[in-house]
């Protein structure tokens, strides 16, 4: 399984993104991330970048609202304690483990 972590510089929730998706793998060997820093507009264009953080997996983002807009943008996700700046472990471990 492949984990691609998207951010750009100007937004921090990917660094707490980064610590959960840590804690979910934590163990697990048949999963790799990498991180594709997003650097412009274009590239954000280019990318389909729905904004920082996304989390792609295996090149598809589990946490896509199909009306989000494409840019470089701090991104807001839906959570159980309301909207917050990255998913927290319980979903992603659902989204990578399809739980």
């Amino acid at each position: 399984m492949e984990i691609t972590l998207q951010y750009f510089d100007g937004c921090p929730n990917w660094k707490i993104l980064d610590g959960r998706l840590a804690e979910v793998l934590a163990g697990y060997a048949d999963a790799s991330v990498s991180y594709q820093r997003v650097r412009s507009a274009d590239d954000a264009t280019r990318l389909g970048f729905r904004g920082s953080p996304t989390v792609l997996i295996d090149g598809v983002d589990p946490f896509a609202e199909p009306d989000a807009p494409v840019g470089l943008a701090c991104r807001v996700f839906r959570t159980p304690a309301g909207p917050a700046g990255a998913p927290t472990v319980d979903q992603l471990r659902a989204a990578i483990f399809r739980v």
